[in-house]
């Protein structure tokens, strides 16, 4: 509850600034904190809560105060990255004998949508990460877990996910970045598209095609920085996801030893998919802190702003759109967190409920950021507000990790072929 109630002073408090009468007036609600029905600690362990709460004030305190500068200046928040690595938070699934924390697939949600709160996009960088951390740690060999997960783990060294490129973005099987065996070297050639860290990372886990057409013929390679031949395109300039860089990743001849092939070939789409279903999660997870923290705002503009002679808190019109949002909120936290223990359980449900709770949670939680910056009125769409920002930030989400539209393909053929 006190990290949660510090959360909502950092976000509006923080590098937000508002005037000093409007501060005062933002203290004196702010007290409420926030009504048992949308907890977020609700029907959680007592070791949940625990780190929940380590997630909560590290949101609060090293994220929210500096989130509009990092989005405004487009800076990479490395520093900021390392402290929640020393919280545990670079390899939160990866397994402890190579520096991972070795929680759980709900455990890692619960940490995402805490994170979040203080800022979007820093917290869907480290999925990212995180993701790549585990890909490495499940699909490679000792040699390769050692070499390269205890420097992720500890965000000393960032990793990113090649996967899209300019050609092949839904239809991932037809990617055309090819890698050719030359002695004990495999030749990367082709170009990955929209890659977040790109550039700024160290440590690239790409997709590649070492066989025939489609995904049989599809290989990983973890590529390193400083590689002869790997190369950038320019920064991209986006409408939100601004504290981490997106560049184009370049091959061109570049040699990348065998020995950093994790899997065996013909496995990288295997591998990929694997990867995405609890990057899927994830970024469900990071849409509902922005939700989470939007409610919040709105119901606190809501019981300040007055039109008409009285508060918005008594306009009843009012009063149903906030419930409705709290109703989406707590419905959307219960599909990721089921989605997440059908993963972690290996649950032949898995791969629809992850489907479903990307599709279902991120167009929701868009909903309710959007909802929340018209109760702001004109003055949600000034960027010394926070809740312009969640919007910004979570749009993208319907995006990656797979569209939404393909979502919806993976659903209805899980449906179709069971029936």
């Amino acid at each position: 509850m006190a990290a949660t109630r510090a959360l909502v002073r950092g976000v509006r408090l923080g590098s937000y600034s508002i005037g000093r009468s409007r501060s005062l007036i933002f203290n004196s609600v702010q007290r409420r904190g926030i009504a048992a029905c949308v907890d977020p600690s609700i029907g959680l362990t007592d070791e949940q809560k625990e780190f929940q709460k380590v997630a909560f004030d590290f949101a609060a305190n090293e994220m929210a105060p500096h989130m509009a500068e990092w989005d405004q200046k487009e800076m990479f928040p490395v520093e900021a990255m390392r402290k929640a690595a020393q919280l545990g938070f670079g390899g939160i699934y990866v397994n402890p004998d190579v520096g991972g924390s070795g929680l759980s697939r709900l455990d890692t949600s619960i940490i995402f949508e805490a994170l979040s709160t203080g800022c979007v996009s820093t917290t869907a960088y480290i999925s990212i990460h995180n993701m790549c951390a585990w890909m490495i740690d499940t699909f490679g060999n000792n040699e390769q877990r050692e070499k390269f997960c205890p420097d992720l783990c500890s965000m000393q060294k960032f990793a990113s996910y090649c996967l899209t490129e300019p050609g092949s973005g839904s239809d991932a099987a037809s990617l055309l970045t090819s890698a050719k065996l030359q002695g004990d070297h495999y030749i990367l050639n082709g170009t990955k598209a929209f890659i977040s860290g790109g550039g700024d990372t160290d440590v690239y886990v790409v997709m590649c095609r070492t066989g025939g057409k489609g995904p049989k013929g599809i290989s990983c390679l973890v590529v390193e920085k400083g590689t002869p031949g790997l190369s950038f395109g320019k920064k991209e300039k986006k409408v939100g996801w601004n504290s981490q860089p997106t560049r184009a990743v370049i091959f061109e001849d570049c040699a990348v030893p065998v020995t950093n092939l994790l899997g065996a070939e013909g496995e990288g789409f295997n591998i990929a998919m694997k990867g995405l279903n609890g990057g899927r999660i994830n970024i469900a997870s990071c849409s509902l802190g922005a939700a989470h923290a939007s409610v919040l705002l709105a119901r606190d503009h809501m019981c300040v702003r007055k039109q008409f002679g009285e508060t918005l808190s008594n306009s009843q019109f009012l009063q149903f759109k906030l419930a409705e949002m709290a109703t989406k909120l707590v419905a959307s936290r219960l599909l990721v967190r089921q989605a997440a223990v059908a993963l972690q359980e290996g649950r032949p449900d898995a791969v629809s409920l992850c489907s479903m709770a990307k599709l279902f949670v991120t167009d929701e939680c868009f909903s309710i950021c959007n909802q929340a910056l018209q109760i702001h009125g004109g003055y949600g769409y000034l960027k010394d507000y926070a809740v312009q920002q969640y919007v910004r930030d979570i749009r993208v989400h319907q995006i990656l990790e797979g569209t939404n539209e393909v979502m919806r393909m993976i659903i209805a053929r899980s449906l179709l072929t069971e029936s």
